[in-house]
């Protein structure tokens, strides 16, 4: 098996989730959950790394601008802790995080609800893992 662990903080290709197969897989047959303002699919995968996808609603957020802001500040809080997911390396998720406020919300508020999404999710692994 092959170690999946970040060697850097980045955030390579193979991290994201891409494919329209996957993503309808995901959102058909994955679990989700809310935290304010985040709905989280996710589903457990065959091998890793974790592949996240990120969407901002094109309702909310007409403007482009304003829909790419919100993606990098979450897609940099990601970043910076998901060495939180890779303390379990046995289980892969694909995760999707979408955004569901209305406004623009500060670095800081984001970053804390990811971190509070993320071990959330490890919970979850640790779970799948007992169940096997």
């Amino acid at each position: 098996m092959t170690d999946y662990r970040p060697k850097t903080f980045g955030f390579p290709k193979t991290e994201r989730l891409a494919g329209k197969k996957k993503i309808e897989e995901l959102f058909a047959d994955g679990s989700s959950f809310f935290l304010h303002p985040f709905l989280v699919k996710y589903l457990p995968a065959q091998e890793g790394p974790h592949r996240i996808l990120i969407t901002v609603s094109k309702k909310k957020f007409k403007r482009a601008v304003d829909r790419n802001r919100i993606k990098r500040l979450i897609r940099e809080a990601y970043r910076l802790n998901k060495h939180i997911l890779y303390d379990q390396p046995s289980t892969f998720f694909h995760v999707g995080f979408i955004y569901q406020d209305n406004s623009i919300l500060p670095f800081a508020e984001i970053e804390q609800k990811v971190i509070i999404l993320l071990n959330r999710l490890s919970h979850q692994m640790t779970k799948s893992n007992e169940k096997k």
